[in-house]
């Protein structure tokens, strides 16, 4: 079995993400985001806004197939969206579930 394409102990790059999703990062949390934002490990996720300040995590479908949504993914704030967003390829990355202390 081979290692996972991120190092799961890296707890403390995950918390700097989401004490500040946005803006500049150390190099090697971009390292990090760079890796889960490929496109065979991102799972095609995006945020659409279905009204103004709500958001739904959603899939991209090939073929110009409307977006598939995650009807129970419903955020308040863009912050909240793009952790969600993080910790489902964290997972899917290392093959496990993303805790902070």
């Amino acid at each position: 079995m081979s290692a996972p394409p991120i190092d799961p102990t890296r707890l403390d790059l995950a918390a700097e993400y989401r004490a500040r999703p946005f803006g500049r990062h150390s190099p090697e949390l971009q390292a990090l985001l760079n890796v889960m934002r490929r496109a065979d490990h991102c799972q095609d996720l995006i945020l659409v806004a279905v009204e103004p300040g709500i958001w739904v995590m959603g899939q991209r479908l090939p073929g110009g197939k409307p977006p598939r949504l995650f009807e129970d993914q419903v955020f308040t704030s863009l912050e909240e969206a793009e952790w969600a967003g993080f910790k489902r390829r964290w997972q899917a990355l290392t093959g496990n579930e993303l805790v902070l202390p």
